[in-house]
């Protein structure tokens, strides 16, 4: 194993780099995608909060996918396939994506009710599951001991990335928040739609950024990879 550390700013300074130059796929993308949950917030109201939670699970799971293989096809330095390409490569691996989602939020989701710290060590570990899911389409939980392989060693540098994404999302959710506090219904949920947009694609980068980060200080390949066509099994 290399004895080199991942370093957070070079890790979000590369995925703020993809996101410039990949703005054109990325922004379309998620305002396209991100329409859908917008319109179920204003559809279902009410007690429809589980659904709209679903609805939203599914949509940014989909969506994440593809930015893992935008962050794989540009790994030698130009982008290949199209848009719709990069969106129909995610959809073998979709449905174990989002059995993996699910089980990520109760784990770490128990893991914060147990202390907080539990939480934050599993967020921390599982942080390039998904990625690892959609480019090397093994199951579920292989994924989990997947990631928790590539963040061996650099546990402290992997939850600094962390740290620093989670304290900009709440920073620009806020803001948004204050911004659409006198709004009604309609202007809440444009508002939400576009926080979406603005903030999925630097989540996503960063999760896929730190996976290719990971492989290559483990001293893996990480360009000209081509994932297998078949579907992961669900929990192999």
């Amino acid at each position: 194993m290399s004895t080199e550390k991942i370093k957070p700013g070079e890790v979000i300074g590369s995925a703020l780099e993809i996101y410039r130059e990949q703005a054109s796929v990325l922004l379309p993308a998620a305002i396209v995608v991100f329409a859908i949950v917008a319109l179920a917030r204003l559809v279902l109201t009410g007690g429809a909060a589980t659904l709209i939670s679903l609805v939203a699970l599914v949509i940014g799971t989909f969506y994440q996918g593809m930015v893992v293989e935008l962050v794989r096809d540009v790994q030698d330095g130009r982008r290949d396939s199209s848009v719709e390409q990069l969106f129909r490569s995610v959809a073998p691996v979709v449905l174990p994506l989002i059995g993996l989602s699910i089980l990520l939020a109760i784990g770490v989701g128990i893991g914060f009710i147990l202390i907080i710290v539990p939480g934050l060590f599993l967020l921390t570990i599982w942080s390039v599951a998904a990625p690892s899911l959609v480019i090397e389409r093994k199951g579920v939980f292989a994924a989990f001991g997947r990631s928790r392989e590539l963040v061996r060693g650099h546990g402290w540098q992997v939850f600094g990335v962390i740290l620093v994404v989670f304290a900009l999302s709440i920073v620009v959710s806020i803001v948004v928040a204050i911004i659409s506090s006198g709004l009604g219904t309609v202007g809440v949920a444009i508002a939400q739609w576009i926080l979406d947009i603005l903030l999925a694609p630097f989540t996503a980068l960063i999760g896929a950024v730190l996976y290719f980060s990971l492989r290559r200080l483990h001293g893996e390949a990480t360009v000209g990879e081509t994932p297998t066509t078949e579907p992961p099994s669900a929990f192999g």
